[in-house]
């Protein structure tokens, strides 16, 4: 009997542990995507107000790791640190778009992913993953994003599509901006992400399945 109780106890230990260490996985990457979202770089062929970041990168690490669930709580987490840091009326409006657009990017790469878990399934996945995002961030910028902007800062749309036209030419309305600046810079950034996730995933492995 006591060898069965000792023997039970142990499991539990076993599992509090793996427990405990999934949220430090989370935290931590949680912080590293919450820091890399400083890092902001500005794209030539988008108005100043599109700016490229690479935190996405480790919530895919959490996602393909832990699981799509992991990957929509450090997307959360990492949303909630930057709100701390930038936490205006505007920041929050963009900071609620930036984890619906992060999440429909994480979450179907992380599905496809967890049901191959192959270097190709991890490409499938992450392919499907920057599909829904630039598909999802066209309509949230058209009907959301840019019209919530233009009235928090009492300006027109015109104003805002202005700003376009200076770095680009054929953006002449809401919906070229959207064409020729939001889709293209979304391209950009699911590729980049899922290249720099695909070359440093396999290395670091061993340390995120501990």
């Amino acid at each position: 009997m006591n060898n069965l109780v000792k023997h039970n106890d142990t499991g539990s230990d076993a599992k509090d542990r793996i427990e405990t260490f999934t949220i430090v996985k989370i935290s931590i990457l949680a912080a590293t995507a919450a820091l890399l979202m400083l890092f902001e770089i500005p794209v030539f062929f988008t108005p100043g107000f599109y700016k490229l970041d690479f935190s996405e990168v480790a919530v895919l690490l959490g996602a393909f790791s832990m699981g799509p669930v992991a990957g929509i709580v450090i997307e959360a987490v990492k949303i909630l640190l930057n709100f701390v840091i930038d936490g205006s009326m505007t920041a929050g409006i963009g900071e609620l778009a930036n984890f619906l657009m992060g999440c429909s990017f994480v979450v179907p790469a992380a599905v496809i992913y967890k049901r191959n878990k192959t270097r190709k399934g991890a490409i499938m996945g992450l392919t499907a993953g920057t599909v829904v995002m630039v598909i999802f961030s066209a309509f949230m910028n058209l009907y959301v994003l840019l019209p919530v902007y233009a009235a928090a800062f009492k300006m027109p749309i015109d104003a805002i599509v202005q700003m376009g036209t200076k770095v680009n030419s054929a953006i002449k309305d809401i919906y070229t901006l959207v064409l020729f600046a939001t889709v293209p810079f979304n391209i950009l950034k699911g590729f980049l992400s899922s290249l720099i996730t695909v070359l440093i995933y396999k290395k670091l492995s061993p340390v995120l399945h501990r």
